[in-house]
């Protein structure tokens, strides 16, 4: 090989490694933003698979925010044992909705327990969440079925779940999502679906040689 050539080569790779080093927050902006925007394209897909646990609290003062977990406790031990063998979005809806005036039932005995009196509610419904990160996983903006209830006004902030597949009620750890709850997820999506959910909103790519210089 020339010399010229050489020098050509040794160049370029410098150059391409400047630019790695200079730029990995933009590389992973980039890569960011296009794993969000591939994620909201499925979105109609993913939401038509899943069904979502949603607790609206009464306000955010420290104490409705307590109590909330609490509601969600009781209702998620309530509904545990009835869901462990739903195998599908339909199947779990219809057990969830058969359950209602229970559900209700025991957020609002919960609540008095705790000193509250401003009632609940319990419905399945469509609705509007926004970008929502659980655990290692994020699910794009969107309309979704869920089983949503409220606390008194629902002023305040709301705790989130996927109740269908099941990553709510295992090892009663609600906010961690453990490896039989992915694998869950994993044969009710896609390949494509469950790429974007894992990857969307958090996707960075690593550089093995700029990790090394670093």
């Amino acid at each position: 090989m020339k010399p010229y050539i050489k020098i050509s080569i040794y160049l370029f790779y410098i150059l391409l490694f400047l630019g790695i080093v200079s730029y990995p927050q933009i590389s992973d902006q980039v890569i960011g933003k296009t794993a969000t925007i591939r994620a909201q394209s499925l979105q109609p897909s993913i939401a038509d698979k899943v069904l979502r646990f949603h607790v609206l609290a009464n306000s955010n003062s420290p104490k409705d925010q307590a109590v909330k977990l609490r509601v969600r406790d009781a209702v998620g031990t309530y509904l545990e044992p009835l869901l462990e063998n739903s195998r599908t979005k339909e199947s779990c809806e219809r057990i969830v909705s058969e359950n209602l005036e229970q559900i209700v039932e025991i957020a609002n005995e919960t609540l008095l327990e705790n000193g509250y009196d401003y009632g609940a509610t319990a419905k399945i419904s469509s609705t509007d969440f926004p970008e929502k990160n659980y655990g290692s996983y994020t699910f794009p903006p969107g309309t979704y079925d869920a089983l949503n209830i409220t606390l008194g006004e629902g002023g305040g902030h709301n705790w989130w779940c996927v109740l269908y597949p099941n990553m709510c009620f295992r090892g009663s750890v609600y906010e961690v999502v453990d490896t039989d709850s992915g694998k869950a997820l994993r044969k009710v999506l896609s390949s494509e679906e469950y790429e974007a959910v894992i990857k969307s909103g958090n996707y960075k790519i690593r550089f093995k040689l700029l990790e090394y210089f670093r």
